[in-house]
């Protein structure tokens, strides 16, 4: 949405618009005296018709077998990582709309990189520091939760078996 507008809304005034001003052309050309642009001989190539479809078509397979990997292959991670990307952009996507969402996304592709370049082994170090700190907080959760309820478990099942 443009200012509360929807984008067919924008892309109808913007097509309009381009038509409108292709007339108007044609027609202070001709009051001019010149030769309007010829474009009866405009027409698109086989050739270029089936590059055009090929790309298309090896872009659709290449996302057909991405979701068949993603959901058939054993991997369970790979599944798990992709639906909760999928859930963050859908969450994300509620607060934004597709313009926006974008802008924002070719602004990120042409400052990150030039931020990584001047600020990259700060990143990295911090980066470093980060993944230490949520390794021991991950050793802390694993030995106060997890091994506290896989004994609780084992014993639940030794429990079992005696009886």
């Amino acid at each position: 949405q443009v200012y509360q507008f929807n984008f067919i809304t924008v892309a109808s005034w913007l097509i309009i618009f381009i038509l409108a001003s292709l007339f108007l052309w044609g027609n202070v050309l001709r009051l001019l005296g010149k030769e309007p642009p010829n474009v009866s001989d405009f027409d698109i190539s086989e050739q270029t018709t089936m590059e055009i479809t090929n790309t298309y078509r090896t872009f659709l397979e290449d996302v057909l077998r991405w979701m068949f990997h993603v959901t058939v292959d054993e991997n369970w991670f790979v599944f798990a990582r992709t639906l909760a990307g999928l859930l963050i952009l859908s969450y994300v996507g509620a607060f934004f709309d597709f313009l926006t969402l974008v802008y924002i996304g070719i602004t990120m592709v042409m400052i990150v990189p030039v931020i990584y370049m001047k600020y990259g082994d700060q990143i990295q170090r911090s980066g470093e520091r980060v993944k230490g700190e949520m390794g021991r907080f991950y050793e802390i959760f694993d030995e106060k939760v997890v091994r506290q309820r896989m004994s609780k478990f084992v014993k639940q099942e030794k429990e079992k078996k005696n009886d």
